[in-house]
């Protein structure tokens, strides 16, 4: 029994030792290169599917932040709106406050024409009494120089001075 299977004592024992040798290669390379390999492979995966979960959850968030965009834009008209009708009315305030001090300032205008029309007219009237005692002073003069003496003259200022009173002429 030298053969089995047809097959020679020394091909077995080839067979054999090649089929560890093998084995051990297989063993130590798949050691050496092939879970490198798998590790290189296995991060790569990861590496992926991490990039992939980062992409699903920035297009997210892109969405979000195109809805909020679209509702600001949509928002965006009305708020001008807004702006805009605040500053009409701090405008309308603003044109009231100028009207009612320009009121005022044509009224403390008038009030001042006013008090200097009344000024003007007393100072008027008093130039007119002085024109008129000057001029009926003079008439008098030359009507009671005509007509009477001096004595009688005199007597009729002490007369009138003592009907006007001291006071009068002092002021």
């Amino acid at each position: 029994m030298d053969r089995l299977f047809n097959l020679d004592a020394q091909l077995l024992a080839d067979t054999v030792l090649l089929m560890l040798a093998m084995l051990v290669m297989f063993t130590l390379l798949s050691y050496l290169l092939f879970n490198p390999a798998r590790e290189f492979l296995k991060k790569r995966q990861e590496k992926i599917k991490n990039d992939i979960d980062s992409a699903k959850a920035q297009k997210e968030e892109a969405e979000k932040l195109k809805e909020d965009y679209d509702s600001r834009i949509k928002n965006i008209g009305r708020e001008a709106d807004e702006i805009l009708s605040q500053a009409r009315q701090k405008a309308l305030l603003n044109a009231e406050d100028i009207k009612a001090q320009a009121n005022e300032e044509a009224a403390r205008i008038l009030a001042r024409a006013q008090s200097q029309i009344e000024l003007d007219k007393k100072k008027a009237a008093d130039d007119m009494k002085k024109e008129m005692i000057s001029i009926a002073s003079m008439m008098a003069g030359k009507v009671v120089s005509s007509s009477m003496d001096e004595d009688a003259q005199e007597a009729l200022m002490e007369e009138t001075l003592k009907e006007i009173g001291e006071e009068t002429w002092q002021n």
